[in-house]
């Protein structure tokens, strides 16, 4: 782990400025004064650790990640306890995951030391964006964004021999207006996300990208979200475009489509799986069809549904719509409720955190 240099931002937002955007930050409209650095190089390695003013970037035009998309990214939030303390939540698993989407994208792995330290570097030098709640409905945070680019002036493909890695931070309120209430999704029934093989279950950029036209299919229907299926038949459930499924059953499980190469390893939905037994319910991940989801709901046996993904948290799910679907699944279920509860209390400090999942950052 290397200790991160700090060059002060001489210019930042005044308080009253800081004031006004956190009464009301959105989510990702509004960035902090700072933002860390690390740089790769196949001579030197990881080097040049440092905190510096948040402000735009110098690439050269023929910079790999422009031409081949060789980028990842994670996300997490910074919470602020009532005693004034700030923490995080499991960030060994995001720099886990990123790692190992580096190494599907050909690019560096960045020491899991280093990781947390960075997203520490930058909330200490920034601990006064992070929104304090009101009270136990208010869900603001710190949102942190990690990222990697292939930086090196080459038009040539072949994995980039200079890379930078970032920090960024944006204090933000819920990620969907409402809160927690219950959103529709749209069945896509032709566009997919990832298939075996690919990258989906990397968080990388392309993803997201392959996602964005059945976004757009999912907003004209009156759709918050779109669900995709598998590449090779259509037939079973992955994830939506950025969150992770799970459906509660009368019988008091809590499924959710296993993992493979097309299904992103959430925090959130790891997390969820944990807590689910103290709960009541037994986690189980399988394949689930959609005609399991649609036929269970039809006979009382599938009760609930949510989407869960660091940003949202969890996501009641109101209604899956399709071309040739339509799942009503009612008002939000309570062991949705007390999932969301569960978790969120356990990132704001309201409730002990038996597993040690917590990492003090300020």
């Amino acid at each position: 782990m290397s200790e991160f240099q700090l060059l002060k931002n001489v210019e930042p937002k005044s308080a009253a400025v800081r004031d006004a955007i956190m009464a009301d930050p959105g989510f990702g409209n509004h960035f902090t004064d700072h933002m860390a650095h690390i740089r790769y190089t196949t001579e030197q390695g990881w080097h040049g650790h440092e905190v510096k003013p948040y402000g735009p970037l110098l690439l050269d035009p023929a910079a790999a990640v422009l031409h081949y998309a060789q980028e990842i990214f994670e996300g997490l939030k910074a919470y602020r306890h009532a005693d004034g303390s700030v923490w995080t939540f499991r960030p060994e698993r995001n720099a886990e995951r990123f790692n190992l989407s580096a190494e599907r994208l050909a690019l560096p792995q960045l020491p899991v030391e280093d990781f947390v330290e960075s997203l520490r570097a930058t909330v200490e030098q920034d601990a006064a964006w992070v929104p304090t709640p009101k009270d136990a409905s208010d869900e603001v945070s710190l949102y942190l964004r990690p990222f990697m680019i292939a930086s090196e002036s080459f038009l040539g493909v072949r994995p980039s021999q200079t890379v930078d890695y970032y920090v960024i931070a944006s204090p933000a309120g819920a990620y969907f207006e409402g809160g927690a209430k219950g959103v529709d999704i749209w069945l896509s029934d032709k566009l997919k996300r990832a298939s075996m093989g690919g990258t989906g279950f990397a968080k990388c950029g392309g993803n997201y990208a392959a996602s964005m036209t059945a976004q757009a299919e999912a907003a004209a229907h009156g759709c918050k979200q779109v669900m995709f299926t598998d590449a090779a038949e259509s037939r079973y459930l992955e994830e939506l475009g950025g969150m992770n499924l799970m459906l509660v059953t009368q019988d008091g499980e809590l499924i959710t489509p296993e993992l493979g190469d097309s299904i992103l390893n959430g925090v959130t939905r790891r997390s969820l799986l944990e807590l689910a037994p103290s709960l009541g319910l037994t986690p189980i991940e399988r394949k689930i069809e959609v005609s399991e989801w649609v036929k269970g709901v039809e006979s009382g046996y599938i009760t609930e549904a949510f989407a869960c993904g660091t940003a949202a948290v969890i996501t009641p799910i109101g209604r899956l719509l399709g071309n040739e679907v339509e799942v009503d699944m009612g008002d939000t279920g309570e062991y949705t409720t007390k999932l969301r509860t569960a978790l969120l209390d356990i990132q704001y400090g309201r409730a002990e955190d038996t597993n040690n999942w917590l990492v003090r950052l300020a």
